[in-house]
């Protein structure tokens, strides 16, 4: 575990230019391991949730679109207040993991009482838990990935933090899909009532753990200048970063696509492949693909580019979701080719954007003078939850305007259905190809960056007292 001075020296002295020594391997991977709750929960909140709850539950999909608006819309503003507090907190502990472990209760009950719900259930039922969690997971989440950009100012080792991090956390989320895969093939225990319980189990399970050991075995940098910044000059300056506006922008599109994605996969191969159980493979074939992605996206970035890695793949991603056009029922165990290969391209998601993310806040370092690192990645997180209540608003209210019906052994028109399959494939695809035209001439590079640097080192060494 690398070594760090707990002594704050933030009130003392102005912050110097961050040790760009490689981070030791124990200190990755204890860093990355708190990405494990978040990417074991995602995709069952975004797709076996919803699935469930309509199909099992009897809540409408209106109302699931209407909710997950609503929850999304709440999490958007408590993202950049977790931001700002988060920025100006003073604790012995620092002011990042202290956040993290109030997470962990919130986190806790709002898994357990949507994973295992009691019927009967209503729209305010699950209104009020997806708040909760949501809550809980700015808390976790905003600290957590402005503390990964703080680790190292290097352009390279960022994209091995985020690497390490995506790494650990996809491999927590095919965990997460092989124990239910495992329990359909081998005892007949499969649906998404079923898989809901089996990953609720593993992440309350996990949780703890997985948040504790990186507060307690990595330090957090000291060296930095507390953020003072009122907030409308500081809105401003952030307006003016013009890399930044970029990626956001990218960045919200992206994301767009894939939630339209990732709410409707479930729907698709029930609807339009008419498999019962199958979900969790095809779910357990991309995110294993994505694991094995990682390396090569994190090597690939570095040669290419970051911004150029991540178009390529972007849309390549795109290309090859128009081969689900042509599937129809029974033809799902054809779907798991493009699968696999979707989510070999897909690992760049979980490792180029974010590292990118780190190197644009240094462009505020140096307008600024402060370290505003929770800020911004408040900003980005309410930019991606935009998009995370948008796309699967769009995708649920067109299956609802289509007359599509979820309810399993509803009779759907052949209209409905190719409205499906038509949402599931062109939503996303089209966000990943305008993501990628956004990207192409991202000005940010590694020489741009590493002027950057030098001139924060600079301009802090001229503000230190002698």
């Amino acid at each position: 575990m690398q070594n760090r001075s707990e002594r704050d020296s933030s009130e003392k002295t102005p912050a110097t230019e961050a040790s760009s020594k490689p981070l030791s391997r124990w200190t990755l991977f204890y860093y990355g391991l708190a990405d494990m709750p978040i990417q074991m929960a995602a995709v069952p909140i975004a797709t076996f949730v919803p699935n469930y709850y309509a199909t099992d539950l009897g809540v409408s999909l209106a109302a699931i679109a209407v909710i997950t608006l609503v929850a999304r819309v709440f999490d958007m503003f408590t993202d950049p207040l977790m931001g700002w507090i988060s920025d100006r907190t003073r604790t012995r502990w620092g002011r990042r993991r202290i956040w993290m472990v109030a997470s962990i209760p919130l986190l806790w009950i709002a898994v357990y009482k949507l994973f295992f719900p009691e019927p009967p259930v209503d729209e305010w039922y699950l209104l009020t838990w997806m708040m909760v969690l949501w809550t809980g997971w700015t808390m976790l989440f905003i600290p957590y990935y402005a503390w990964a950009a703080e680790l190292s100012p290097d352009y390279h080792e960022r994209t091995r933090i985020t690497g390490w991090r995506a790494w650990l956390g996809l491999a927590a989320n095919v965990l997460s899909k092989l124990v239910p895969v495992v329990a359909l093939l081998l005892f007949g225990y499969g649906g998404s009532k079923e898989t809901l319980v089996l990953v609720g189990i593993m992440m309350l399970i996990v949780m703890p753990v997985s948040i504790g050991l990186p507060v307690l075995m990595v330090s957090e940098p000291r060296n930095f200048v507390a953020a003072r910044m009122p907030l409308l000059p500081g809105l401003k300056l952030m307006w003016s970063n013009q890399p930044f506006k970029r990626l956001i922008l990218a960045f919200f599109i992206n994301q767009l696509g894939s939630s339209i994605s990732t709410a409707l996969i479930v729907f698709y191969i029930r609807g339009v492949l008419q498999e019962e159980q199958q979900s969790i493979l095809q779910l357990m074939i991309f995110y294993a693909f994505n694991l094995l992605g990682v390396p090569f996206w994190m090597s690939y970035a570095g040669k290419l580019g970051k911004h150029r890695a991540w178009c390529l793949s972007l849309m390549a991603f795109g290309i090859l979701l128009l081969g689900y056009l042509f599937l129809g029922p029974g033809d799902f165990y054809y779907m798991l080719p493009i699968t696999a290969v979707t989510g070999f391209l897909g690992g760049s998601f979980a490792v180029i954007p974010n590292s990118m993310k780190a190197d644009v806040i240094d462009i505020d370092r140096l307008a600024s003078g402060e370290d505003r690192t929770a800020w911004f990645f408040s900003v980005w997180s309410f930019a991606t939850k935009a998009a995370l209540a948008i796309g699967p608003a769009i995708g649920f209210g067109l299956l609802a305007y289509m007359g599509y019906d979820p309810t399993l052994g509803a009779g759907n028109t052949a209209e409905a259905t190719d409205g499906l399959k038509y949402l599931f494939v062109f939503g996303p695809a089209t966000g990943f190809f305008l993501c990628g035209l956004i990207a192409w001439n991202y000005p940010l590079t590694e020489a741009k960056q590493r002027e950057v640097r030098n001139a924060i080192a600079l301009d802090r060494a001229k503000r230190v007292p002698l």
